[in-house]
């Protein structure tokens, strides 16, 4: 065994001297230290190799500063100081190139914009009414994560069979952890629960009576599809209802966020919503909602339905999140066919927002609400 460790030992010296008889530029002198650094190579070996290279350009001592400032060993500092001085009357290196990003897209015009909006709000308005019946699993995780000592973590899975009947949703629990709960009702959980955000949100925010004002925020990348983001605020006449079970509390508090609305079709594919304004003696202090919705085949027919729903809040001993996603949606009157178990989260990467990309039909006159291209 030592032998070989000899050999091995070798034929490294033998590769680094190999290389160290090339000419190398400022860039690979730069690039060598710093991935010493990086790999915490050792301060000795990474000096005797600087000592043998040949420059084909000046170094800079401010480099060499800079590699100090990284972290650059003394020895290693030494060999390029020498290397500095040495390569005094070399060229001086070509300066680095930068990548321009592009220029961010344009907003639409204030008339596309009213034009994007009223089409979205019409959407928003009517859209439990246009949904058929279904029922579908809802499988939240949820997590508590005490903010106080004495405390500890919690968590849990919960599988509902949710139903939506004439523009109504119900809960029916029907495992918790794994194990089936017959007898177990959603507004028995325990923990933070919530219902029916996925269409009263969406018709709050757009409600004419609410008050919401409205201003336009980014251009986004959902799923790969290209979305108008506005902005929006509602005021706490028209706000998000809270209940706190311990002190038997209740408030209703302004939120804002962001609709993401779909370029080709103006529908609404995500909503996120924050809390605000929420006095400091009530015990929650902060809630946060990210919506998702995915088109959906039931029957055969397209809709854009729940996908993703996550929700955070903040109260007095601890930080909760809920994560939901909605899958196996069948027609009402189906759901005997449903199995319960294990069914995997959403990936992340459907979740993440993507950076903007160049929208087809982008910068086009947007069709008044109502109708469509």
């Amino acid at each position: 065994m030592k032998a070989r460790h000899r050999l091995l030992c070798a034929l490294f010296l033998f590769a680094v001297a190999a290389l160290a008889q090339r000419a190398m530029t400022v860039a690979d002198v730069i690039a060598f230290v710093d991935s010493q650094i990086k790999l915490k190579g050792d301060d000795k070996a990474t000096a005797d190799f600087l000592q043998h290279i040949k420059l084909t350009q000046k170094l800079e001592i401010r480099d060499v500063e800079d590699l100090q400032g990284r972290g650059a060993g003394a020895r290693t500092l030494q060999a390029l100081r020498k290397l500095s001085e040495d390569s005094a009357s070399l060229p001086a290196a070509p300066a680095p190139q930068v990548v321009q990003a592009p220029p961010p897209k344009p907003a639409p015009s204030a008339q596309e914009q009213a034009a994007i909006l009223a089409a979205m709000r019409e959407y928003a308005l009517s859209y439990t009414k246009n949904l058929p019946n279904y029922v579908c699993v809802q499988t939240t995780r949820r997590r508590i994560e005490p903010t106080e000592r004495g405390y500890l973590p919690q968590g849990d899975e919960v599988q509902e069979l949710l139903s939506f009947v004439d523009g109504k949703e119900t809960y029916k629990v029907e495992m918790v952890n794994g194990k089936s709960q017959p007898n177990l009702k959603h507004e028995q959980l325990g923990g933070v629960v919530t219902s029916g955000e996925f269409g009263r949100l969406l018709f709050s925010i757009f409600d004419p009576d609410s008050g919401s004002e409205f201003h336009w925020d980014h251009w986004a990348t959902l799923r790969g599809k290209p979305m108008y983001v506005f902005g929006y605020s509602v005021p706490k006449s028209n706000g998000y209802s809270m209940y706190h079970g311990e002190s038997k509390r209740e408030y209703t508090s302004a939120y804002q966020g962001l609709v993401y609305a779909d370029v080709q079709t103006k529908t609404v594919m995500r909503i996120k919503m924050e809390t605000t304004g929420i006095p400091a003696d009530f015990p929650i202090h902060e809630v946060n909602i990210t919506l998702d919705y995915a088109p959906t085949k039931i029957s055969d027919q397209e809709y854009v339905l729940p996908y993703h729903f996550e929700l955070t809040s903040k109260e007095v001993r601890a930080e909760t999140t809920n994560r939901a996603d909605y899958k196996l949606y069948q027609k009402f009157g189906a759901e005997a066919s449903i199995t319960f178990g294990d069914i995997e989260p959403i990936p992340d990467d459907q979740l993440k927002e993507q950076p903007a990309t160049a929208p087809q039909g982008a910068g086009q006159k947007a069709p008044p609400a109502g109708k469509k291209k």
